[in-house]
């Protein structure tokens, strides 16, 4: 078999097994393979310029706009573009220009979390598919908006939760739905950094480079610190998800998706702000969230402060089964081995993300089924908003299966939402 029909195959039969609500084949207003597909990228330091050059050095993929608060990003975010492609993409510093744009196809959203499902709403809302980064939203009503809008206006969404589209871990994921190390019952994750403190900010005047109306969007008004832009906003409520929803987010959806479970039916996380416990950080810096599916468990551990050392787990994810484990391994591959550490299967990739990208413009021509399209983005990324709700009111939730909700805790459900400014509060 070659390498292409293999990984065909393969992202095929993950996505039969998981019966993925995701996009048919084909739709009304698929592209030709020979038409360029046309691309906006709101938010283009970090993650937004990586989007910026994967996309634009896609074939018949065309970078068409690049959108950025922080005016000193976008002439960069252009000049990544023209790299890869003869025009030179139209710049400013408010997305809505990009949906005024008829001859866009898509938006891609590398923004702050609390403008990643207001924006693709408003997206789905213009015609435009959707390409948003983790997590797919800032709370888990947002989330189930994001779902309806894709549904309402038939758009393609997929979330940057790219191992979903690595070779190596989609047969590592087959591997364990084919029984590899027999029935699934337990899995872990972790994450851990050496991130410092984020000191006490101060009122400050606004650069003059950054539109913070702008940069707030759907956030209510807050007076500028100087320890808020660009990164130090992941560690607040208002506008960020904590370490869960940066990157625990990526090793649960992969948790999630190789044991073929959707919704927990309760959810513990615990936790607290240890190593700089006098800064302005609002979320843990060490936590570890448990979540039941039944008679299946998954947990995830955080530790922000101490980078990995010689007692952890060399793998960030492990499942054990009822014959054996399975690690996904360097991020890419996987092994799996028996009760007495005997190797059984093993695979290899790599962490390149093009896949992901690709795999995404496929769909907008109707030449493929989405990856981690917004029904299993949702169901990830609210794993970690019921851990962040878990943490915050200091107790363990209850699930409702069929709402998907938390039952009987009327203080746990008021975090189901948010206020909202109202310009840019989301509507479907």
């Amino acid at each position: 078999m070659t390498e292409v029909n293999r990984r065909s195959f393969l992202q095929g039969s993950s996505a039969a097994a998981l019966g993925l609500l995701s996009a048919p084949a084909v739709f009304a207003d698929a592209k030709s393979p020979n038409e360029k597909v046309r691309i906006g990228v709101m938010g283009t330091s970090g993650r937004g310029l990586s989007l910026t050059k994967g996309f634009s050095s896609l074939p018949n993929c065309e970078v068409a706009w690049v959108c950025d608060v922080d005016s000193r990003n976008v002439g960069r975010a252009q000049d990544v573009a023209q790299a890869n492609q003869s025009l030179k993409p139209q710049g400013t510093d408010d997305f809505r220009r990009i949906l005024e744009d008829q001859n866009v196809d898509a938006l891609a959203i590398a923004t702050p979390d609390h403008w990643h499902a207001p924006a693709g709403i408003m997206a789905c809302k213009a015609g435009k598919h959707v390409y948003v980064e983790k997590p797919c939203s800032h709370n888990p009503r947002e989330g189930e908006m994001f779902v309806e809008a894709a549904r309402k206006y038939d758009r393609r969404v997929q979330m940057g939760t790219q191992r979903r589209s690595r070779p190596g871990i989609q047969e590592g994921v087959q591997q364990l739905h084919d029984g590899v190390i027999g029935d699934v019952l337990y899995a872990r994750c972790h994450y851990y950094n050496a991130r410092g403190s984020i000191g006490n900010g101060k009122p400050a005047s606004v650069p003059e480079w950054l539109n913070w109306k702008l940069w707030q969007g759907p956030a209510p008004d807050t007076e500028y610190h100087d320890n808020y832009v660009h990164y130090n906003w992941h560690w607040f409520w208002k506008w960020g998800t904590a370490e869960l929803g940066n990157n625990g987010v990526h090793y649960l959806d992969v948790l999630r998706w190789g044991m073929n479970v959707d919704t927990p039916t309760t959810v513990s996380c615990t936790g607290g702000h240890l190593r700089h416990p006098n800064d302005d950080q609002q979320t843990p810096d060490t936590s570890i969230a448990t979540y039941h599916f039944g008679d299946k468990f998954i947990v995830w551990e955080q530790r922000s402060w101490f980078k990995k050392c010689p007692v952890d787990s060399p793998a960030a994810m492990t499942f054990f089964g009822t014959k054996g484990s399975l690690d996904i391994t360097g991020d890419a591959g996987y092994t799996a081995r028996d009760m007495n550490g005997k190797e059984l299967a093993s695979g290899k990739g790599t962490t390149d993300q093009i896949d992901h990208f690709r795999n995404f413009i496929d769909s907008i021509r109707g030449e493929a089924t989405l990856n981690c399209e917004i029904e299993e983005a949702h169901r990830s990324t609210q794993l970690c908003h019921l851990g962040n709700i878990s943490y915050r009111v200091g107790r363990q939730l209850t699930i409702d299966p069929q709402t998907h909700q938390i039952k009987d805790d009327a203080e746990a459900m008021k975090l189901w939402s948010r206020e909202y400014s109202k310009e840019f509060e989301p509507t479907v």
